[in-house]
């Protein structure tokens, strides 16, 4: 099934929560912002929320600097 993620087309085995996205993607969730379908997704709603085909998801991380 394909989605697009961050703009790309991202080839994905089976629908899969966003929590399970970012871990197959190596990605800490607690530094980045999610939003599926255009709603930012609370970090809480991760493992309740499922990407499906035709989806789309942007991920965004946070950078810290000073």
């Amino acid at each position: 099934m394909r989605i697009t993620l961050n703009g790309d087309p991202y080839e994905l085995g089976e629908p899969m929560t966003i929590s399970r996205l970012l871990a197959r993607l190596d990605i800490d969730p607690r530094r980045v912002a999610v939003e599926h379908n255009l709603v930012v997704v609370k970090r809480a709603a991760y493992a309740s929320t499922t990407v499906r085909a035709e989806d789309t998801v942007e991920i965004v991380n946070f950078v810290g600097g000073g």
